[in-house]
């Protein structure tokens, strides 16, 4: 091959790279939701679905939309769970982040708020978020933590693993619409809480300027 020709098709590589990852790109920003289940939006306050068959065992992660006021599992690759949740009101707002899940107490009482129960309690941080049952009225509630409704904290309990399962909190200052508005996929790596979109997007970058560079 000739030094014209391998300069040719390395430009058509590269116009194919940066062409690939604009319409991923397009894609995510236009249609977010396009392989959410209609589940999502009908749930009401206090409401939330359980997969008959849920897989035994594979990775579990959780993730929380705090725009959508929802929350995803996803285990083995799929979602098994979703559930309308109460996060932090204003002022008090959940903090955004990866957290592995600290501590689990089925019995709980807050040390900061006049010994309110919290049932199903699962840490996030040692300065008092958490997972646990408690009132969704349909907006953010709570004084940070992430309440869920009774019977899904119970069950959500029985699956997570103490410093093995991931909570993903999103936002849309932190975390791209796939996060947000995620589907029956998963949207993040299980072991990271990376988002698998964002993580594409910078392969795709990398792989555009190495061509880029060599042209």
């Amino acid at each position: 091959m000739d030094t014209m020709t391998a300069t040719r098709d390395r430009s058509r590589a590269l116009q194919f790279l940066l062409g690939t990852a604009a319409l991923l790109a397009l894609g995510l920003a236009a249609s977010p939701g396009a392989h959410a289940s209609a589940t999502d939006n009908a749930l009401q306050p206090g409401a939330f679905h359980w997969s008959a068959d849920m897989p035994d065992d594979g990775p579990t992660v959780i993730v929380v939309s705090l725009p959508e006021q929802r929350l995803h599992v996803y285990r083995d690759g799929r979602r098994v769970a979703l559930s309308t949740i109460s996060s932090g009101k204003p002022g008090k707002e959940t903090p955004t982040g990866v957290f592995p899940i600290l501590q689990k107490k089925r019995q709980h009482r807050s040390n900061l708020y006049e010994d309110a129960p919290m049932p199903y309690m699962q840490r996030l941080t040692w300065d008092g978020i958490a997972l646990h049952a408690g009132r969704i009225p349909g907006h953010p509630a709570s004084h940070g933590c992430i309440r869920l409704p009774h019977a899904f904290a119970e069950r959500l309990f029985g699956i997570t693993k103490r410093d093995h399962t991931l909570v993903v909190v999103a936002d849309d200052s932190t975390h791209d619409a796939s996060v947000i508005r995620p589907g029956d996929r998963v949207p993040v790596d299980a072991w990271t809480g990376e988002s698998l979109a964002s993580r594409r997007m910078a392969d795709l970058d990398a792989d555009a300027r190495t061509l880029g560079a060599r042209d």
